[in-house]
């Protein structure tokens, strides 16, 4: 990782952008992990990869989000200047246009199956967005719209030690249901990294999306894993309903989110913030699946 300080990105700011010297820089409470965020004055952000591997993620925004911007009816980030690597700083970074709003949490959204309809009416309109000159799922995006099969052996490590923790067999065979299907339309465009913390709300409804980092070309499955991280027994039918999305399609999402929480509860410091999310998000999974 990179060490960004608030004294690196004012030099960048004062070096490539001296017109913008003498605004404010702070950074951002929830500034993220792939990404450093910082606030330029009160309608601006900087944004900072914060490992080479995350680098590909400005080109991308650059160049896809101002066409996605007039074709979307929620406000998404908008590049504004595209900042040179340094010797101190050896990446790409943008300059971004900032979204008022809260990261959404269970406490600022009054009403999930409104927000279950909100979040499936973007997520829809994004597919909808011609996806044929779009970049395919790949390591560039870390397999976001790809094979969840890439996951596998992680997958199955993790579940092995797990074995005292959780039934083996059932969580297998959730995973196993995820991988025996392959996505078989065209590729559509997806956001890569549908989660609370790139999602905001204002007076408890969605008013924006930010970090298309992750964006992609391919299975939208992997955008739907907010059933079961966040979504209750009541609005998940709802948004998934909303998605039209078949069973086969179902599954793999849920296999993009059962990945997703055995990482983050093995990997982590057990009774961290991190791996707590995680064991709620398995168990989640396990009564959903339970219903089937």
């Amino acid at each position: 990782m990179i060490e960004i300080t608030p004294d690196l990105v004012r030099h960048l700011i004062h070096s490539q952008f001296p017109k913008w010297t003498d605004l404010a820089i702070t950074p951002v409470e929830k500034s993220g992990h792939d990404n450093r965020t910082y606030r330029l004055g009160s309608d601006m952000t900087i944004r900072l990869p914060s490992h080479e591997h995350y680098a590909s993620a400005i080109e991308k925004e650059m160049k896809w989000l101002p066409v996605f911007q007039p074709l979307l009816s929620l406000p998404i980030p908008f590049p504004l200047a595209k900042g040179e690597p340094t010797d101190e700083y050896p990446l790409p970074w943008s300059i971004n246009r900032w979204i008022e709003g809260e990261t959404v949490t269970l406490a600022n959204v009054p009403d999930l199956n409104v927000f279950a309809e909100e979040l499936a009416s973007f997520l829809k309109e994004l597919e909808s967005i011609d996806a044929s000159h779009g970049t395919p799922a790949g390591t560039q995006n870390f397999h976001r719209g790809g094979n969840l099969a890439v996951y596998d052996q992680d997958t199955r490590s993790v579940i092995e030690r797990l074995s005292g923790h959780y039934d083996q067999k059932l969580i297998t065979e959730i995973w196993e249901t995820a991988l025996a299907t392959k996505y078989q339309s065209a590729p559509v465009w997806l956001h890569g990294d549908v989660a609370v913390g790139n999602l905001l709300v204002r007076d408890g409804r969605m008013c924006g999306v930010i970090d298309f980092g992750t964006m992609g070309v391919g299975d939208p499955s992997s955008d739907l894993v907010m059933a079961w991280n966040f979504l209750d027994d009541a609005s998940r039918p709802i948004f998934l309903s909303n998605m039209n999305v078949d069973q086969d399609t179902v599954n793999r999402a849920r296999g993009w989110a059962l990945w997703k929480a055995l990482i983050t509860y093995a990997w982590n410091e057990q009774s961290s913030e991190a791996s707590n999310w995680g064991k709620h998000v398995i168990d989640v999974i396990i009564q959903d699946y339970k219903l089937l």
